[in-house]
């Protein structure tokens, strides 16, 4: 399968939701190559940026389920180059 870079982006608006989020991200980490996360206490979220390196269905699969959790907003931007 054809892997690609992509970035997703992870806004938690209820950090209750946080041990959720975690446990998918453990689950798919072979995909993960850096991770960020900042909370942003003022607005009482958490941020979290991941750059990913996988095939478009596993970067799909993975922004998927943490779409599926309640208060968390999920972006992903794959890039258009396939691994060389």
């Amino acid at each position: 399968m054809d892997k690609r870079i992509g970035i997703i982006g992870i806004v938690i608006e209820d950090l209750s939701a946080v041990d959720k989020v975690n446990a998918i991200l453990h689950e798919y980490s072979e995909l993960i190559v850096g991770r960020m996360g900042l909370p942003y206490r003022e607005r009482k979220v958490s941020v979290i940026s991941l750059i990913v390196d996988g095939s478009n269905d596993d970067i799909s699969a993975i922004t998927g389920k943490l779409g599926r959790i309640s208060n968390i907003s999920v972006k992903s931007m794959i890039t258009k180059s396939v691994e060389k």
